[in-house]
C-alpha cells in the first residue's frame, strides 16, 4: 500500500476505534452560531463517522456523480431542520442517528461500482432518510443564531463528505480496504448503540 494512502486510512481507523457510547446531543452541548455548527460534526463521533461513510459510499459507487450522496444527505438534513423548526417531532431521533452509522458502514462495506441502479437509488433514499434525523436533531438543539449554526453544520458536513470521497478514490482499486473500512464504521455504530 502506498504511504500517501496509509495516513487517511490510519486516521479513519483511529477515529473508529475511539468512538465511544457518548452521543453528540448531550445536555449542555453548545449549539449556537456558525463556529459551533462548523465544529459539531467533527467532535460528535456519530456524525463524523456517518458523514465520512456517505462520502466513501459516493466515491466507491458513483465515480461520475460523486457528489450525489453528499447532496442528498445535505438537502435532507436541511429538510429535517425545517421539520424541527415547524414543530414536527421525530420519534427516536437519537436511535436513528446512531443507526445511520451502522447503515452507512454497511453501505460502504457492501456497495460497489456497477451495482444495480435500483440498489443505488434505494441507498440514496436511505441516506436521505437518515440525514433527516441528523438535521432534525441539530435544529432542535440549536440556540441563538440557528441559521448560522445550520450553515456551519452544512459546510462541515460537506467537507467531511469530501474527505470520504477523496479517500474512496484513493483506495478504489483495493476492495479489501473498502470492506475493512465499511466493517469498522458499522462496528463503531454498534458500539455507539450498545457500548
Amino acid at each position: 500500500m502506498r504511504p500517501r494512502i496509509l495516513t487517511p486510512i490510519a486516521t479513519l481507523v483511529a477515529a473508529t476505534l475511539m468512538a465511544g457510547p457518548a452521543l453528540a446531543h448531550s445536555a449542555g452541548h453548545e449549539a449556537n452560531g456558525f463556529m459551533h455548527g462548523l465544529a459539531h460534526p467533527v467532535f460528535g463521533p456519530d456524525h463524523l463517522l456517518a458523514m465520512l461513510a456517505v462520502g466513501l459510499w459516493s466515491g466507491f459507487v458513483l465515480p461520475r456523480r460523486v457528489w450525489a450522496g453528499a447532496l442528498s444527505f445535505m438537502a435532507a438534513m436541511a429538510a429535517g431542520a425545517a421539520l424541527s423548526w415547524a414543530g414536527i417531532g421525530f420519534a427516536f431521533v437519537e436511535t436513528v442517528i446512531v443507526a445511520s452509522v451502522v447503515a452507512f458502514g454497511l453501505l460502504t462495506l457492501l456497495s460497489h461500482r456497477g451495482q444495480a441502479r435500483a440498489v443505488t437509488a434505494t441507498s440514496l433514499g436511505a441516506i436521505a432518510l437518515f440525514a433527516t434525523a441528523h438535521g432534525h436533531a441539530h435544529a432542535t438543539e440549536a440556540a441563538g443564531n440557528a441559521l448560522a449554526y445550520l450553515a456551519g453544520f452544512l459546510i462541515s458536513t460537506a467537507l467531511l463528505h469530501g474527505v470520504g470521497i477523496v479517500l474512496a478514490q484513493a483506495i478504489a482499486a483495493r476492495p479489501a480496504v473498502q470492506r475493512s473500512i465499511g466493517a469498522g464504521i458499522a462496528a463503531s455504530g454498534l458500539l455507539l448503540m450498545f457500548g
